[in-house]
């Protein structure tokens, strides 16, 4: 710590001790006061997006006290589900953490190719292709695994609350769809996803770039994404829990691969809104998935998760500030959402709801940099038929 960062309490203490005006035990006492009153305890459950860029952040905060939990054990510790995302608005948020996102790159995305379903009518166009603007694959658990250098975490350990409430004077539930510390929630909405690691032999790759299937009334949809040098993950989503095991053994079956790993879990799709309460109304608050930052037309968490990550940060001492920062940033998640329930329950008319399609497209349109892809509306209406 540099001279002029030396907050102005303890250099009073050093002053007193270099001039022998009390005992030390009065200095020590002192200093305990200082401590109780200035120093932040802090847990953070969960070694994800969220869990990993808070770790980092807190952990440079002078005067924070930060302790990781993380279920798996180290040597198994891993980055779960697709590992797309923006290169540019990454890029900003990794720079908040010392980290160059550029370096991470696996791939870079010019084209993303999107299938619907053959058994549909959609004249002669059942694919639309998408020019990418900043999309790319990224080495995920690599980026977590830089992100928690040198901070504290606990590996294979579930600590109860009662224990964590007990030592620390805030607990961050950054456990994701399980929300471990956070009131359970009712009628929320989740799809279960299945994901495969795989290696193809040279010159066998199906495709070079992003391809998408979209499936049946939009109850989720199968994604390719290459990693470089043959290597893929390939899996899907499917709220009906129909399609996706189908599709990905028949895609398995049809490009002859090597599985070399297979994971699943479910994503929460329920936005923010339907989400609360973010707080135990004790010392837990939620952050990412466990308070429902996933973007449900894309399936996409990884920049929500990291945004509200950032406002937690900025927000640390005013929880309800946190709140209504969180209820602002992610308020068009909510519109996305009912559209989502909407196709997925069979009730979507676009004539009945043409306002609140226009609405997400202007966003998207708004936004194209962020989501790193090009919107256009014929698009969304082709999506909107699925």
């Amino acid at each position: 710590m540099r001279p002029w960062h030396i907050p102005v309490f303890l250099h009073v203490i050093y002053v007193i001790i270099t001039s022998n005006l009390v005992s030390t035990k009065f200095v020590m006492f002192l200093f305990g006061v200082y401590l109780n009153t200035t120093c932040m305890k802090i847990a953070v459950v969960g070694i994800g997006v969220a869990g990993a860029y808070l770790m980092n952040r807190l952990s440079n905060v002078s005067g924070n006290y930060v302790v990781g939990f993380e279920r798996m054990p180290e040597s198994k510790h891993d980055a779960v589900c697709a590992w797309a995302t923006c290169q540019t608005v990454m890029s900003n948020m990794t720079k908040k953490c010392g980290l160059n996102f550029e370096t991470y790159v696996m791939h870079e995305g010019k084209h993303m190719h999107v299938d619907f379903d053959k058994e549909r009518d959609y004249g002669n166009d059942k694919s639309i292709d998408i020019r990418l603007k900043g999309m790319v694959i990224y080495d995920k658990l690599k980026l977590i695994q830089d992100m928690i250098r040198g901070t504290r975490i606990e590996f294979g350990k579930v600590p109860k609350k009662e224990n964590l409430e007990s030592d620390f004077d805030l607990i961050i539930d950054a456990t994701g769809f399980h929300r471990n510390y956070l009131p359970k929630l009712k009628g929320e909405m989740w799809i279960p996803c299945i994901q495969y690691k795989v290696k193809y032999e040279s010159g066998k790759i199906p495709y070079d770039d992003f391809y998408l299937k979209a499936f049946p009334s939009m109850n989720g949809y199968f994604w390719f994404f290459p990693l470089g040098n043959g290597y893929a993950h390939i899996g899907a989503g499917d709220f009906e829990r129909r399609q996706s095991n189908m599709f990905v053994e028949f895609f398995l079956n049809k490009y002859k691969c090597e599985v070399l790993k297979k994971v699943g879990r479910p994503v929460r799709i329920s936005p923010p809104a339907y989400c609360e309460p973010f707080t135990d109304g004790k010392k837990s608050i939620g952050v990412g998935e466990s308070i429902g930052t996933v973007y449900a037309l894309l399936g996409e968490g990884i920049i929500p998760a990291t945004w509200c990550a950032e406002l937690l940060v900025r927000h640390i001492n005013d929880l309800q500030g946190y709140r209504n920062a969180v209820m602002k940033k992610f308020r068009i998640y909510t519109s996305v959402y009912r559209f989502i329930q909407l196709k997925i329950l069979g009730k979507f008319s676009i004539l009945k709801h043409w306002p609140e399609l226009i609405k997400i497209y202007k966003h998207m349109k708004d936004e194209e940099d962020r989501y790193g892809m090009e919107i256009k509306l014929m698009n969304m209406f082709k999506v909107a038929k699925t």
